[in-house]
């Protein structure tokens, strides 16, 4: 459905009255700085955008408690604005949830480490940090966040809400928790967070085991130097585990998944105007031959899922675990004159055979359903078993069985 010409020109003339010069970077990064001049806006812009002036004006001049702050009126403008596309992925983020997102994407963040989103209108829990403090505490993915230091989070929105729960060092942090239908309490003690997003090992069997828990800006290098090192030692298959991996930038899932797939298509960017981008690997991988068997579950999402749908759909890999988060869009990070910062949905991604995951998420060709959480007790990984077991079948039985072994 096309909007009226004056709705198009009021979101332009927003962005340009509120943003000012901005950075747009394809998912984080590079930035590139750009603006408008006002003499450029277009005259029926600025008569559609009078009512907010006068509404402005209005405030100011008459409401009961004085002075009004300037910045709050225009962040709560940009809220709003950004609350009619109906999107809970396009949103703005205050100064310092700006700075703690770059941070993160970084890999090091001060606060509990763990990733939310807007579900339900619920502020869940896609997964916390491997390592993080919010893992330490036992909090899981489909957490529901209701409470923080006694402040109710039903009527927050995420960036807000993230501000609260995040902080210096040493400070701590009282949450209550909705998990199915009991309400949990959890002390958390914040911390500085580093985050090395790749990790690996040889299992029992000659296995090369990868743990990728998120995508970064240095990832890929991570990735590159981790499957140097495991390669080097002729493993009989691999097991990729994505479980828990929120996902990050665009790019790095695609440069990732040129080490495991051969030259194709990688991923499907679909715009609103029917215009298609085609992302391809190359034929420069260094494991793209070895038998694979990738690990999700229902914290694996975004580029987890752009990664994890790729193998599939080229056949390359078999999917173990339980079906993923279900996020299909992509965002742009946009940094804006205040210090704060915007996420727009620019497109919808697709796997190469076609797929919009978004909101149904990818069944694995193996379902193993993910553990209960159980605090300071020992469980066998069931997941990783039964991917074990999957690259037995693959490789005919050249790989053993672990004895409990849990990375």
């Amino acid at each position: 459905m096309k909007r009226p010409l004056s709705i198009v020109l009021f979101l332009a003339y927003s962005v340009i009255l509120f943003a000012g010069a901005y950075w747009l970077g394809y998912a984080n990064w590079p930035l590139k700085e750009f603006g408008l001049a006002s003499s450029r806006i277009p005259q029926e812009a600025q008569d559609v955008f009078d009512p907010f002036w006068e509404v402005w004006n209005l405030a100011n001049e008459q409401y009961f408690d004085q002075p009004l702050n300037p910045n709050t009126l225009t962040e709560g403008a940009i809220e709003g604005l950004l609350a009619t596309l109906d999107d809970p992925n396009t949103r703005y983020l205050p100064p310092a949830a700006e700075e703690s997102a770059r941070d993160s994407m970084e890999g090091e963040i001060q606060g509990i480490g763990v990733l939310v989103e807007m579900v339900d209108g619920r502020i869940t829990v896609v997964s916390p940090f491997e390592g993080s403090p919010a893992e330490d505490a036992g909090i899981q993915p489909g957490d529901v966040l209701l409470e923080a230091d006694g402040v109710d989070l039903a009527d927050m929105d995420l960036s807000a809400a993230a501000a609260l729960i995040r902080g210096p060092a040493g400070t701590s942090v009282h949450l209550l928790i909705l998990r199915d239908e009991e309400t949990l309490a959890f002390d958390v003690t914040r911390d500085v967070v580093q985050i090395p997003s790749v990790r690996g090992e040889i299992l029992d069997g000659n296995v090369a085991y990868v743990r990728l828990s998120r995508f970064g800006i240095r990832t890929p290098i991570e990735m590159q130097s981790t499957l140097e090192e495991l390669m080097a030692q002729n493993p009989q298959g691999m097991i990729l585990d994505l479980r828990n991996n929120p996902g990050g930038g665009l790019d790095a899932s695609i440069d990732i998944a040129d080490q495991f797939l051969d030259e194709g298509v990688v991923l499907l960017e679909r715009f609103g105007t029917g215009r298609e981008r085609v992302f391809r690997s190359s034929d420069d991988g260094i494991a793209q031959e070895i038998p694979l068997v990738v690990l999700v579950n229902e914290g694996s999402a975004s580029a987890s899922e752009v990664l994890a749908g790729a193998i599939r759909a080229r056949e390359r890999g078999t999917l173990v675990g339980a079906t993923t988060f279900g996020k299909g869009t992509v965002q742009t990070w946009h940094a804006l004159s205040n210090g704060g910062g915007v996420r727009i949905t620019t497109a919808r991604w697709l796997t190469p055979d076609g797929t919009w995951v978004d909101e149904t998420g990818l069944m694995p060709d193996v379902v193993v359903p993910s553990p209960e959480f159980q605090l300071d007790q020992e469980q066998e990984d069931r997941q990783l078993q039964a991917a074990i077991e999957q690259l037995r079948a693959i490789t005919g039985d050249r790989t053993t069985q672990t004895s409990g072994a849990t990375p």
